[in-house]
């Protein structure tokens, strides 16, 4: 089932996500419709808070590299049909935690809650994250480059953290009113 993305500025995209009790039937159904609406929406990472479910759990799909992820945006601005040989690797973190960073780099990123919008971020570029899968099973996953900056950014939405925060007060002012703008249509 698809779900509605919740879209900036929505108060409830500040909502600090709860922890998972037991990943349960409900916890696994909400897993798969976040990544069916993850995938509809053309998305490469999608967290609970963004649906307006507040507990801690993301979904993500990030290709292998920078290039699939250019192709990937490629083939889905020109709509194309074609099959790429992308690397699929869906990934599920459930009460999600980072424990060891290490480097610092700038990314584009762009969000399904704040559309047609993207900005350059500063994050680490290594992390090491802890968390449960959809089946409740317990790992550590280490992390670099796009799928860093994926696993920040999600993470960064069960906080109530947004990345337009991450931008100048002139800047966020400024998405603040085109997006009111918009709004207002």
């Amino acid at each position: 089932m698809i779900l509605p993305i919740l879209h900036y500025p929505d108060s409830r995209l500040r909502t600090v996500a709860k922890p998972v009790k037991a990943v349960d039937d409900t916890v696994k159904m909400l897993v798969k419709n976040m990544f069916e609406t993850m995938y509809a929406e053309e998305g490469i990472g999608l967290a609970a808070t963004q649906i307006n479910q507040h507990l801690q759990i993301v979904v993500m799909d990030v290709p292998d590299s920078q290039d699939d992820y250019e192709l990937l945006l490629k083939d889905r601005k020109n709509h194309s049909d074609k099959k790429t040989n992308i690397q699929h690797h869906p990934l599920c973190f459930i009460n999600p935690k980072i424990t060891t960073t290490s480097g610092h780099e700038k990314n584009v990123e762009g969000c399904l809650s704040v559309p047609d919008f993207q900005a350059q971020v500063e994050r680490s570029s290594q992390i090491t994250i802890e968390a449960l899968n959809e089946q409740g099973e317990s790992f550590t996953l280490h992390a670099s480059n796009l799928l860093a900056v994926c696993i920040q950014h999600e993470l960064d939405h069960l906080k109530g953290i947004l990345f337009v925060d991450y931008l100048s007060k002139l800047k966020q002012k400024r998405l603040l009113e085109k997006t009111k703008k918009a709004i207002k249509g």
